[in-house]
């Protein structure tokens, strides 16, 4: 999506399930507009948190003009069945798109990406497919034209000059968010959420208070690391990274709190948004 809108609206990372919320990210021109919808992607759930993420990702099925599936080279297509089956059920136009085709090397790589699209062909035979790399651009260009053809004419949603439909704090939190998914292994990432608490613009500057909550105590220990060494360096690159999206001089204080078993609180996940409704 970050491709194609043309702004970093979407955090990216190398590791599964970045993405938990629905973004939408939207494309002004002055003869069209169109509204990119980013879901969080499909997973079994194991607990409340990934329910609301599938359910994020169910609710696109219901009311996109266009599907845009996205997989890759490696990806296993047998691991959500159930939800290709409802995409398959779908009366909407769907393209499937075999995202990082840069990764594929050699003489073989051509039978390789021939023997991909067979197999999706067969899983979702009603689908466009379409071999990309979003990292290189390849395929970009001509999948926005390809949805263009596909979509109905419509009124604008959105204000010309619109976006996205998050506000600031939402782009704060995911940034410190993204940080969190890059420096720390194993469950960390996962059981971490972040809220802004204050967020107050002037002029010049943005003064920002955040919060990392956690499950354990344990885990803020390693959050903030030994001296505080580990969630400095988090502080600094989320500073850097939110000084580049908001065009000016951020200053950022980040504290660490325990939320015992956020993730599966029906009343902390709407707290923190998690409500696909």
């Amino acid at each position: 999506m970050n491709q194609l809108v043309g702004e970093r609206i979407s955090i990216a990372t190398f590791k599964a399930q970045t993405t938990r919320h629905r973004i939408m990210g939207i494309v002004n021109t002055p003869e069209m507009q169109i509204v990119f919808s980013d879901t969080p992607g499909v997973l079994k759930p194991n607990y409340k948190l990934q329910e609301s993420m599938l359910a994020f990702s169910e609710s696109a099925l219901q009311d996109a003009d266009v599907l845009l599936y996205v997989t890759d080279v490696v990806e296993n297509p047998e691991k959500n069945m159930d939800f290709l089956e409802k995409v398959q059920k779908m009366d909407t136009p769907i393209i499937l798109l075999i995202n990082k085709i840069d990764e594929l090397a050699g003489d073989a790589s051509q039978a390789s990406l021939a023997a991909i699209v067979e197999r999706w062909h067969a899983l979702l035979p009603k689908a466009e497919i379409l071999p990309i790399s979003a990292k290189n651009k390849f395929g970009v260009d001509m999948l926005l034209k390809r949805i263009q053809e596909l979509l109905p004419e419509s009124p604008a949603y959105f204000d010309k000059d619109q976006l996205t439909d998050k506000p600031a704090r939402f782009f704060v939190s995911e940034i410190i968010r993204e940080k969190i998914l890059l420096y720390y292994d194993k469950e960390i990432p996962y059981s971490v959420e972040v809220a802004v608490e204050r967020f107050k613009e002037d002029d010049k500057h943005i003064h920002i208070n955040a919060i990392i909550y956690v499950e354990r105590d344990s885990q803020k220990g390693i959050i903030i690391g030994h001296q505080g060494v580990a969630l400095k360096k988090v502080s600094t690159e989320a500073r850097k990274s939110l000084e580049k999206f908001f065009a000016k001089p951020i200053f950022l204080e980040i504290f660490v709190k325990v939320d015992k078993d956020w993730r599966s609180s029906e009343k902390e996940l709407n707290h923190f948004g998690y409500n696909p409704e």
